[in-house]
């Protein structure tokens, strides 16, 4: 039951920044996937473990080095307010830094797992045929480790969606601007909003569901 005059900003909100930070992510994590999976260079075990840092490290921590690279205090925010008026911090563009950032890991997992999946005698076959490498990665790799990339940016939207603490530090939780469903949650409850807080948390745990629902489809196809 839908309590009166129900807000439904933080769950548009919620799901804009839970899009375009898996977007980022998938883009980020399928690159360096195929990078760490094929490559072998010095540092790459190092490079692999800062990519996976924020599956490890507090909310707050990624939060606070985001404050420290992208503020208006650091050299990247600095230069962006006074030539652009723009910052990150207290919009939702922080959240969506944020959340990308902190899903990153998931999809980067799966891709290095998908890409280390796929049979390297059907890229070779390919190239033998005259494909170029972008071309036999575009139709031959992609294809084949997509179904586990997949699985991963699913999971990766579901944490974008749940993502707390680093949005909190940079993007903050301002009511019609930067308030997402888990900052809504928790203003709920502090407020003693107990009926509004529930239902967040219902609407929340149904979106979570679906998406892991889906998630374990591609991960397990011939079980599903």
């Amino acid at each position: 039951m839908m309590p009166a005059n129900f807000d439904w900003f933080p769950l548009t909100l919620s799901l804009k920044v839970a899009f375009c930070a898996t977007g980022f992510a998938l883009v980020a994590g399928v690159a360096l996937g195929l990078l760490l999976s094929r490559r072998r260079f010095p540092g790459r075990g190092l490079l692999e473990a800062i990519c996976m840092l924020p599956l490890v490290l507090p909310p707050t921590v990624v939060g606070y080095a985001i404050l420290v690279l992208a503020g208006r205090r650091s050299a990247l925010g600095s230069w962006l307010y006074q030539h652009f008026d723009y910052t990150i911090i207290f919009s939702w563009h922080g959240a969506v830094v944020a959340s990308a950032i902190v899903a990153l890991p998931l999809v980067l997992k799966s891709a290095i797992a998908a890409f280390n999946a796929v049979d390297t005698t059907f890229e070779a076959a390919a190239t033998t045929l005259g494909q170029s490498r972008f071309s036999v990665f575009l139709r031959v790799t992609l294809p084949l480790a997509w179904p586990g990339i997949l699985a991963g940016t699913l999971l990766a939207f579901a944490r974008a969606m749940g993502e707390f603490g680093a949005s909190l530090m940079v993007a903050g939780s301002i009511p019609g601007r930067t308030e997402t469903l888990s900052m809504a949650i928790y203003n709920a409850s502090q407020a003693g909003n107990d009926q509004l807080a529930l239902t967040l948390v219902i609407l929340t745990s149904v979106i979570s569901v679906a998406v892991l629902v889906l998630s374990n489809r591609f991960l397990s196809p011939r079980l599903s």
